[in-house]
C-alpha cells in the first residue's frame, strides 16, 4: 500500500509541471466554454450542435501546433480524444434507440457503456502518467492468507461489477431471444432473465474466488462467517432471497403479473433479491414488498392462468319497468363499450328487490385487469345514458320529515286527554 501511495504522489508532482498544467488548461478552457455556451438559452440551437466538436477541433489543432514546435502535446491530445469519445456515446444512443427499447437502453448506457468508457479513459490517463504493468504488480495486502496485488484486485472488482450490475442487460437480451424462439409469455421472459442473471452472478463469484486463489479452507472460513451473520443480522435478507428464487421457480409471482394488494390491482414490475416492486395504477405508486410476505399472506392474482377478469357494475331500476327489458338493455349497452370483451358475452342479472327499486348487476369481462376502474366508469356512463334514452327511472329513497312543537311528554298527555271519555 505504501508503494501505491508513493506512485500517486509521484503523479501529483508530474501534474504540477508547467508543461502539463498548460496542456490541462488547453483542454479545460475549450471544454468549459462549450459547456457554458451549450447551456445558455440565448445561444442559437444551430451553434450548440457544433460547440463540442469545435472544442475537440481546437484541442487537436493546438496540440498539433505544439507537436510541430517541439513542445509536449500528447497529454492534451489524449484528454481531447477522451472528451470526443464521451460525446460519441450520445451518437451511439441515437443509433441504438430504434433497436433497443427505452428501459433496456437506459440500463445498457448507465451500467455498461458509460462505466466501461470511464474505465478505459482512466487506463488511458494512467498510461500517460505511469506504467500500467508496473502498477498491476504493486502488493496491496493479504486476504485470508492470500497475497493480493493491485492488478488482481482490480480485475476481481471489475468482474464482480460486471456480473452483479452489468449482467442484467445481457440476461434480458438472451431471455428476449429465447422468448421469440420458444414462444414464451412476457412474465416467463422476465423470470427467465432474472434467473439467468442470478446464474451469471454465481459463476462470476466462483471465478473471482478461483482467480484470487481461495482454497477450501478459506471458503469454509467465509461460509462460517456468513452463517454467523445469518444468525445475527441478515437472516431476513437471506430468507427473502430464497423466497424470491422459489417464487420464480413456482411461477406464482413473476414480473408482469397482476396481484390484488390492499384492495387495489397492482402489477409486478420486478422481483429482486430482497423484495418485489409492484406498481399501483390509481396513484402511480410503487410498492416494495418483501418476498417472504407472499408465503405468509393470501394474495389474489388475476393473471395466474390468463389475464381475463370478470367485473361488474350495480344499478337500480323502478318497479314499473319490466325486468326482462332492463336485463336485455344492460347486456346490449355493455357490448357497445370499448374494452368490454364480446366473448364471454356481458350479462345482466336481477339481484334483489329493494325498498325503492329492483337491484340489477351487469357483469362483463375485460382483457387487462389494470383497466378495470376506467372500463367500469365507461360502462356506468353508458348505462346512465341508455336508461335516460329509454325512459327507465333510477329511483332513490325519499324521506318525509314532520315537525313537532312542544316537549314530547306534554304532547302525549294532550293526545290522551283528547281521546278520553266525553
Amino acid at each position: 500500500m505504501d508503494q501505491l501511495l508513493h506512485e500517486i504522489f509521484g503523479w501529483l508532482g508530474y501534474l504540477q509541471r508547467g508543461a502539463v498544467v498548460a496542456q490541462l488548461l488547453l483542454v479545460a478552457l475549450p471544454v468549459t466554454a462549450a459547456v457554458v455556451l451549450g447551456r445558455n438559452r440565448r445561444t442559437p440551437l444551430a451553434l450548440r450542435r457544433w460547440l463540442r466538436p469545435a472544442a475537440v477541433a481546437v484541442i487537436a489543432l493546438v496540440s498539433g501546433l505544439l507537436a510541430g514546435s517541439g513542445h509536449p502535446w500528447r497529454f492534451s491530445l489524449t484528454l481531447g480524444m477522451l472528451y470526443l469519445g464521451w460525446q460519441g456515446l450520445n451518437l451511439l444512443h441515437l443509433v441504438l434507440r430504434p433497436l433497443v427499447r427505452g428501459e433496456l437502453l437506459h440500463l445498457l448506457e448507465s451500467r455498461l457503456l458509460r462505466p466501461g468508457f470511464l474505465v478505459l479513459a482512466a487506463l488511458g490517463v494512467i498510461r500517460q502518467l505511469d506504467s500500467v504493468q508496473d502498477l498491476a504488480i504493486i502488493p496491496v495486502g493479504q486476504w485470508f492468507g492470500i497475497p493480493l496485488d493491485l492488478g488482481k484486485l482490480a480485475r476481481s472488482v471489475l468482474i464482480i461489477y460486471l456480473v452483479a450490475v452489468g449482467s442484467a442487460v445481457p440476461a434480458q437480451g438472451l431471455a428476449w431471444f429465447l422468448q421469440r424462439a420458444l414462444a414464451l409469455s412476457d412474465g416467463s421472459r422476465r423470470a427467465l432473465g432474472l434467473m439467468l442473471r442470478y446464474l451469471t452472478v454465481a459463476i462470476g463469484l466462483l471465478w473471482v474466488a478461483n482467480h484470487l486463489g481461495f482454497n477450501a479452507t478459506a471458503i469454509v472460513a467465509i461460509a462460517g462467517g456468513l452463517s454467523v451473520g445469518l444468525g445475527f443480522g441478515i437472516k431476513e435478507v437471506f430468507s427473502n432471497f430464497i423466497s424470491g428464487l422459489w417464487l420464480l421457480l413456482e411461477g406464482s409471482v413473476r414480473p408482469g403479473e397482476v396481484l390484488f394488494v390492499d384492495g387495489d390491482p397492482c402489477e409486478v414490475r420486478s422481483l429482486g433479491l430482497r423484495a418485489a416492486v409492484l406498481w399501483r395504477d390509481r396513484d402511480n405508486a410503487e410498492l416494495v414488498i418483501p418476498n417472504q410476505t407472499f408465503f405468509t399472506t393470501t394474495t389474489t392474482t388475476y393473471t395466474g392462468s390468463d389475464r381475463l377478469r370478470r367485473s361488474q357494475v350495480l344499478v337500480g331500476a323502478a318497479y314499473r319497468h319490466d325486468p326482462a327489458e332492463v336485463v336485455a338493455l344492460l347486456g346490449h349497452t355493455a357490448r357497445e363499450v370499448e374494452g368490454v370483451l364480446a366473448s364471454p358475452p356481458p350479462r345482466g342479472l336481477v339481484l334483489s328487490y329493494g325498498d325503492s327499486s329492483i337491484q340489477y348487476a351487469l357483469r362483463f369481462w375485460i382483457a387487462n385487469p389494470m383497466d378495470n376502474v376506467s372500463i367500469c366508469s365507461a360502462v356506468n356512463t353508458a348505462v346512465w345514458q341508455a336508461f335516460r334514452q329509454q325512459g327507465i327511472e333510477i329511483p332513490f329513497p325519499q324521506r318525509v320529515q314532520y315537525s313537532i312543537s312542544g316537549p314530547p311528554d306534554e304532547l302525549g298527555q294532550a293526545e290522551l286527554g283528547d281521546a278520553g271519555p266525553g
